[in-house]
């Protein structure tokens, strides 16, 4: 195992599967020249030149759009985009050419691209460039939509999606890249989608997130085993496909569920997850599920106010104790 920090797991995958395969190539807005906006593609360009590292116009719609022509004629393609807010501007591409076009084609034609970037808040960006957008793509047929927690996760997880046959939605929170964390040194380590993770077992209640929210569950686990609670977390890992089944699995040992998300709480993804344990395991629920959702407004730019939009261990903690019967 090799400690790498979020931002060098992805790169270091980018340049594994750029030297294992040469249809693997790079596109997006300032990540040649510049290296990237949080620098997960620092010296690419010299190290592959630009014909396989594209600086990118700022065109969000045309990019994609040629990314999703390229991946239809053979290569591999890895958008970047600046922060997923600016994917809207491609919304057309995503979700009407790349999400379909092998369903349009009965199966003739693959769309082997894989779409990455910042996502979520947490880093003062303000409104426009701080909004959690994995249940606005997790709506549509056609996308997987991927959100790693770890560094371990952002390289299996890559992997998985380069080597994918169909368009993935990879979305990177903004606030994870200084992590650091243990991972597989095996180059073809790699981790399937629709596969979650139960990273810390517990008895009397299920906790689920991901991406930046694992490691507030992780914090407010730790902090009810204080107080003599033992809270299974699980790590989605991806929202689409969504692994029902683990879900099930552990709200059947713990009778009890919270589900967390940074994102806001009207048509959020813990909507879609709770419902989905209520389909699977309703029998088994001894209370009414938990939401950790963020605040339901435009993400403000002051420190102070950002953090009190976004969800904290103590509201983790909280919606526990309520589930519990014990608040």
């Amino acid at each position: 195992m090799a400690e790498l920090t979020y931002r060098d797991a992805l790169r270091s995958t980018l340049i594994e599967e750029m030297d294992r395969d040469p249809s693997v190539v790079l596109l997006g807005e300032d990540i040649g020249v510049y290296q990237g906006t949080f620098r997960v593609t620092a010296d690419l360009l010299s190290r592959y030149g630009p014909r396989r590292v594209i600086d990118t116009p700022i065109s969000e719609l045309g990019f994609v759009g040629a990314a999703i022509g390229m991946a239809m004629l053979g290569l591999r393609p890895v958008v970047e985009v600046m922060t997923w807010n600016f994917s809207l501007l491609a919304m057309d591409q995503i979700v009407n050419n790349a999400a379909k076009v092998r369903y349009f084609s009965g199966g003739q034609v693959d769309v082997p691209l894989v779409i990455r970037g910042p996502n979520g808040a947490g880093v003062q960006l303000s409104a426009q460039h701080s909004q959690s957008l994995e249940a606005t793509y997790a709506h549509f047929p056609g996308l997987y939509v991927v959100a790693p927690a770890t560094p371990a996760d952002a390289r299996g997880l890559l992997r998985t999606a380069i080597r994918g046959r169909d368009p993935v939605i990879f979305l990177e929170n903004a606030a994870l890249y200084g992590i650091k964390g243990e991972v597989p040194d095996d180059p073809e380590f790699a981790l399937p989608f629709g596969k979650a993770e139960v990273v810390r077992p517990g008895r009397d209640v299920t906790v689920v997130a991901y991406s930046r929210m694992l490691h507030l569950a992780l914090a407010a686990a730790d902090h009810l085993a204080r107080d003599g609670v033992e809270a299974e977390v699980i790590n989605l890992r991806t929202l689409r496909p969504l692994d029902a089944a683990t879900l099930a699995e552990s709200v059947s040992r713990t009778h009890r569920a919270v589900v967390v998300q940074e994102q806001w709480k009207p048509f959020g993804a813990a909507a879609e997850i709770a419902m989905r344990i209520y389909e699977e395991a309703f029998d088994e629920l001894d209370a009414p599920i938990e939401r950790v959702t963020g605040a339901d407004v435009p993400m403000p730019y002051a420190r102070t106010l950002e953090l009190l939009a976004l969800p904290a261990e103590d509201d983790i903690v909280r919606a526990v104790r309520r589930a519990l019967g014990r608040e």
